[in-house]
């Protein structure tokens, strides 16, 4: 077994204060932390296994705890545009390979909050809650350089995982791409019904069948044709909305106008659920814990909002030790 190398597997982070009624979103990057707090480069792109964390707080609250999607979408999306942008760059290096930063990475941004945000808004680790951060080293996120034509101007868009392209805003004044909505507009569409079978299908009954070779079994009274026009009228379709596809329950020709992929623009739109958790006057010295699980790009976004007074929050997150550089986490292009 590879020997764990040594890494710093714990760390306290320290919210803004929140407004009673009032919701605060921060985010954590845990590549950027584990960087800081080992002296030692992490790439993003890695799926981080998250033991567990501790929310600290003695106001009552609520609070949300939300990732990037665990979906073979998220994975593929990724996994695109980590190649589109590997591909940009190698073909601007043509000539010049050897100005390549050392540190060049593939970051992106969580949804259009995180981007809004910015790198200097992370959340980052304090000894004690309450003290100071660490002083964060060089975090830039990543970007695609578009020309709007051959020869034309060019357009520099960062990189947001989930929600709509062009959400607007940004500390830089750049606008961002989506990643899913890029996956999603790059894709062919699949059949509108699968199998996509011809009518005359379900007409092996009579003294004229189409469908005569289903017909030459036909033992009297027989339901084959009926069997066989369920075949063809249900389950053709998928279990998911996609454009084109006719809408359930609306009249024939209502069709899905846009693609509709998961945490994309038009379907559960943002990040995706990894607890929701109560801080109440009955919780036991003000600790509250949320469960462990997986964090493609360890990119964490938190969601305070206290009830009744204003409050910040501390948060204890565990990692896990592993053989990635004393982690357990693995590569975004092996998910």
């Amino acid at each position: 077994m590879k020997k764990i190398e040594p890494a710093v597997q714990s760390f306290l982070v320290n919210t803004p204060v929140a407004e009673a009624g009032s919701v605060t979103t921060s985010y954590i990057d845990l590549s950027q932390i584990a960087s800081l707090l080992n002296r030692r480069f992490y790439r993003q792109g890695l799926n981080w296994a998250v033991s567990g964390m501790k929310i600290f707080s003695l106001a009552t609250a609520t609070i949300t705890v939300s990732k990037l999607p665990e979906t073979w979408v998220m994975s593929n999306s990724w996994e695109k545009g980590f190649r589109t942008w590997q591909r940009m760059n190698s073909e601007a290096m043509e000539e010049t390979e050897s100005i390549r930063p050392r540190f060049l990475d593939f970051k992106i941004f969580a949804d259009a909050g995180h981007h809004d945000s910015g790198s200097g808004a992370n959340l980052l680790p304090q000894n004690v809650l309450g003290g100071t951060p660490l002083q964060p080293g060089e975090w830039e996120y990543s970007k695609f350089v578009v020309p709007d034509a051959p020869g034309g101007a060019v357009n520099n868009f960062e990189i947001i995982a989930t929600g709509a392209s062009y959400p607007g805003g940004g500390f830089s004044g750049l606008n961002a791409v989506s990643l899913i909505e890029g996956y999603a507009s790059s894709r062919a569409l699949p059949n509108i019904a699968d199998p996509n079978v011809p009518d005359d299908v379900a007409d092996a009954n009579g003294p004229t069948p189409e469908n005569w070779m289903s017909a030459v079994f036909n033992e009297g009274t027989n339901q084959d044709d009926q069997v066989l026009d369920d075949m063809r009228t249900e389950n053709d379709l998928a279990p998911y909305p996609f454009e084109n596809a006719q809408v359930p329950g609306a009249p024939p020709g209502t069709v899905f106008t846009d693609t509709m992929y998961p945490n994309g623009a038009n379907q559960f739109s943002g990040l995706q659920l990894h607890d929701f958790e109560t801080i109440s006057g009955t919780t036991i010295g003000g600790i509250t814990r949320v469960k462990g699980g997986m964090f493609p790009c360890g990119l964490i976004r938190i969601d305070h909002t206290p009830t009744e007074t204003s409050a910040n929050i501390g948060i204890q997150i565990d990692l896990v030790p592993g053989s990635h550089r004393g982690y357990l986490c693995e590569p975004m292009t092996e998910m």
